[in-house]
């Protein structure tokens, strides 16, 4: 059980609203083969896909977790996580075929609004099923197929996606890698022919009802030559006093000269546990580009990986993390540079108040052939109090003599003078502090579309309420 108080803290207690799982289908907690086979079996999946998730199951069973690394995850039990719960509603697209309860749910968060404002297309998942999918029809004209993956299975990509489904993340990767391979349920998929260009973002939101239960869902993105894009996240879920699980997974393909943005705001409940998997490829003078805000969850481990593997090609990875009371967040990003002339810009900010834990992880390995690699890492953290960590833990792995690699990091407080010249304009303490904060955060937020950009300069405000000291 989740320390009661800790939860009357949550940040994202404005998302804090919950609808009753009466009439839902949830399966038994636990792994078994049995239940696998029974997910399978709902969605009519092709054999091939059977297999892997047997297979994964099986690399599950027999890894271990690596010992001493990262927060602790004690508190969760697989044993009392239910892997399957459906609202037993077929995949809508229009918001007026969704069920009340749920298009209630995603109304409260925006979804409708955001997609008739500014978006190419939208996808919601609720708990393990998409519920709702659309995309604009001048964007389904270019050619840009935008579906769940489930239905992808069943059409004429299918062959596409046997080819690199759970390729750039494989079950040994790590133990929840495995896991999500055997019980993955819902997701998007994403093909863009070669030189479209995609003039709105795509959209996937992911709600997460259910208590005592794990979202796995599965996003793949391929990116033709010349193609460009934005893909847009969004998560959030209720508090409640037992673990939750959040293991889903992200493979992005970027083909050469291609361009992809992916943004995400993580806003989780601090009964969540969310070890999610981010991993992209870019091939020759492809681009890949990062912005990531992580709020919420109890505990979280997430490092969006990035190999860079035709020359010439670049990642740019922009975030920031919020720890608050009880929470520890064990947050960064990896880059592998294989092609010569490749650059990766690493630029990640933290905060933390009330005991919070954040910590910052960095990796780049630089080949021996990737002739005058460029990379640049840069993170900052400020303390909000006396009570709370920040650590950042870079590693530097660099087999090329000619590449130049650089690291800086900086920590400290809000300074007691900036609050005090605030202050004497007029400004309460707990604003001035709170504008400090947006500043420091406003490199990423400025990155983000502006509904999200709202949602996080929201998180901010009310994770600072209180935060004196």
């Amino acid at each position: 059980m989740l320390d009661e108080e800790l939860l009357s803290h949550d940040p994202s207690s404005l998302y804090d609203f919950k609808k009753s799982e009466e009439g839902y289908e949830r399966a038994d907690e636990g792994l078994t083969p049995d239940l696998v086979r029974d997910i399978s079996a709902k969605k009519d999946e092709p054999q091939w896909m059977l297999d892997l998730r047997l297979h994964c199951l099986d690399v599950y069973g027999h890894m271990q977790m690596p010992p001493n690394w990262g927060p602790s995850i004690a508190g969760l039990d697989m044993n009392h996580i239910s892997a399957y719960v459906s609202p037993k509603t077929d995949q809508a697209n229009s918001w007026d075929d969704v069920p009340e309860d749920i298009k209630d749910t995603f109304e409260r968060l925006g979804i409708p609004e955001a997609e008739r404002a500014s978006l190419a297309g939208v996808g919601a998942q609720y708990d393990s099923e998409l519920v709702y999918h659309n995309m604009r029809e001048e964007v389904a004209k270019q050619g840009v197929i935008y579906s769940g993956i489930e239905e992808a299975l069943h059409g004429p990509y299918e062959p596409l996606i046997r080819e690199r489904f759970m390729q750039l993340v494989p079950p040994n990767d790590h133990k929840f890698a495995a896991l999500h391979g055997a019980v993955w349920s819902g997701g998007s998929f994403v093909y863009v022919p070669e030189g479209v260009h995609v003039e709105f973002p795509l959209q996937s939101y992911f709600r997460l009802n259910a208590a005592g239960a794990g979202q796995f869902e599965h996003t793949l993105i391929i990116l033709e030559p010349g193609s460009d894009l934005h893909f847009v996240e969004g998560c959030s879920a209720p508090k409640y006093n037992v673990a939750n699980l959040h293991a889903g997974c992200v493979e992005l393909y970027v083909g050469k000269g291609a361009r992809l943005r992916y943004s995400t705001v993580e806003n989780w409940s601090k009964n969540m546990y969310n070890l999610n998997t981010k991993r992209a490829r870019c091939e020759e003078d492809a681009t890949i580009e990062w912005v990531s805000g992580s709020f919420g969850s109890h505990v979280s481990y997430l490092y969006p990986t990035s190999i860079l593997a035709g020359d010439r090609s670049v990642c740019e990875y922009t975030g920031i993390t919020f720890a608050g009371k009880g929470q520890n967040l064990d947050t960064g990003t990896k880059v592998v540079m294989l092609g010569a002339h490749t650059k990766c810009s690493l630029d990640a900010k933290s905060l933390s108040k009330g005991g919070g834990v954040s910590t910052f992880r960095s990796a780049v390995v630089v080949d021996e052939h990737a002739e005058h690699a460029k990379a640049t890492v840069s993170c900052a953290s400020l303390m909000l109090d006396d009570k709370s960590r920040s650590d950042t833990i870079p590693a530097m792995d660099v087999r090329c003599r000619t590449a130049n690699v650089g690291h800086e990091a900086t920590i400290g407080r809000i300074s007691d003078e900036t609050v005090t010249y605030l202050m004497s304009r007029g400004i309460p303490e707990g604003e001035a502090r709170t504008m400090v904060v947006n500043g420091f955060a406003n490199p990423v937020s400025k990155e983000l579309p502006m509904e999200y950009a709202v949602e996080m300069n929201n998180l901010i405000k009310i994770e600072m309420e209180g935060a004196v000291g």
